[in-house]
């Protein structure tokens, strides 16, 4: 089967054409600044890139021009749209509705629809990612697979917050997760790399990009995660601010004269790695400085990295042990200084890194010691292969 995956941001639009037979990538591109103005970038296996300014007012135009490319005779990858058997789409929030993938129909568009408050900025792009699709391949199966999915086997001690319970029950305030499609491939395959059943292993899974979550992963399954109702949760990130305590927000709010929407957006958009280095949120930016004498970038790295070993411990401890750890996404497969930073003093726990091996980049690689009681992991994510799995097993 040919699977079209279709990864709708708020302005931005990922997608791969996979053939499953092989699980190899047919073409692959991006487009970006939708709704602003428009930037074609794709690429088909064995063809030169190319990139190209198009008129994108919203996500369908990005969809059409998608579908364009791929059988443009000159670039494109197939013959015919016909060829595309399923489309397989990532949705951020699936609330507590979803706990795996689905086929999609009217009855699912309307319950991804009513997830939208809790997802604003990505849910409704999905759904006009969806839309499109349904509309240009009438007939074509779409698949909905969601970034929550793999967290809703969380027990309830894990995902309610304490608040008063009413705030569950009205509107399903807590603890939800994201990242799980990459949490879930990672972990599957941390488990396969150890030699091992997944149903017998304690896993924590470090997915380290611009945006960044932990989980905790026991028998196969998510029991904690460090991502809350929303994104913003958990982990210092590149400009989100993660944990803190909630009363800053009011705070804040009162000192500087803002509303509680502008501060929302400063905790979403100002914050994290780049509102504590005031350089920039790219960890290569922040290492460069560091390097440099930066000391606040060296201070935004630091404090990235002691949440990230906070997490593994209280992880260890909920999971009552710890037999592996995967690191991935972006920084996670590329940055040895996190992942030797947020292993530090954790030895206590039978972790020992091996200097030397985690000097990879980018490549599956065991960096723990041969001594080491945990094996610790670089495991490349791929959430379009994982989608793309999903979309097929359930198609078929």
């Amino acid at each position: 089967m040919k699977v079209l995956v279709i990864n709708c941001g708020s302005s931005s639009l990922k997608y791969q054409l996979i053939d499953s037979a092989t699980e190899s990538v047919l073409a692959k591109g991006l487009c970006e600044r939708i709704t602003i103005d428009g930037r074609l970038t794709h690429t088909t296996t064995g063809k030169e890139k190319y990139t190209v300014d198009l008129d994108m007012p919203d996500h369908k135009a990005a969809v059409k021009y998608v579908l364009d490319a791929l059988v443009d005779p000159e670039t494109g990858a197939i013959g015919s749209l016909d060829e595309i058997d399923a489309c397989g789409h990532r949705i951020v929030h699936g609330g507590e509705k979803f706990a795996q993938s689905v086929v999609i129909n009217d009855e699912v568009i309307k319950a991804i629809e009513e997830c939208n408050d809790l997802a604003p900025l990505h849910n409704p792009a999905n759904l006009i990612g969806i839309d499109a699709c349904r509309k240009l391949m009438p007939g074509t199966p779409n698949v909905a697979v969601f970034d929550t999915a793999f967290h809703q086997t969380m027990p309830d001690v894990a995902y309610t917050y304490g608040i008063p319970y009413k705030y569950y029950e009205e509107y399903k305030i807590r603890r939800y997760g994201f990242h799980g499609t990459s949490h879930s491939f990672v972990s599957k395959r941390l488990a396969e790399l150890m030699g091992k059943d997944i149903r017998n292993l304690k896993l924590i899974v470090c997915h380290l990009g611009n945006g960044s979550s932990i989980s905790a992963v026991k028998g196969g399954k998510s029991v904690d995660t460090t991502m809350g109702l929303t994104p913003l949760a958990g982990l210092p990130m590149g400009t989100r601010s993660g944990d803190i305590d909630p009363a800053i927000i009011d705070f804040i709010a009162e000192k500087e004269n803002l509303s509680i929407k502008e501060v929302n957006n400063i905790l979403n958009k100002e914050s994290g790695v780049y509102g504590l280095s005031g350089v920039s949120s790219d960890f290569r930016d922040l290492t460069a400085g560091m390097e440099a004498g930066n000391d606040r970038c060296r201070l935004a790295l630091d404090v990235f990295c002691y949440n990230v070993k906070k997490y593994i411990g209280a992880y260890a401890a909920a999971m009552g042990g710890l037999d592996g750890i995967a690191f991935t996404a972006g920084i996670g497969e590329n940055t040895a200084y996190v992942r030797e930073k947020s292993l530090e003093d954790l030895g206590f726990l039978g972790i020992n890194l091996n200097n030397e091996a985690n000097s990879v980049r980018g490549e599956e690689a065991l960096i723990s010691t041969d001594d080491s009681k945990v094996q610790v992991w670089v495991v490349p994510t791929n959430e379009e292969l994982a989608i793309a799995r999903e979309t097929v097993a359930l198609v078929k």
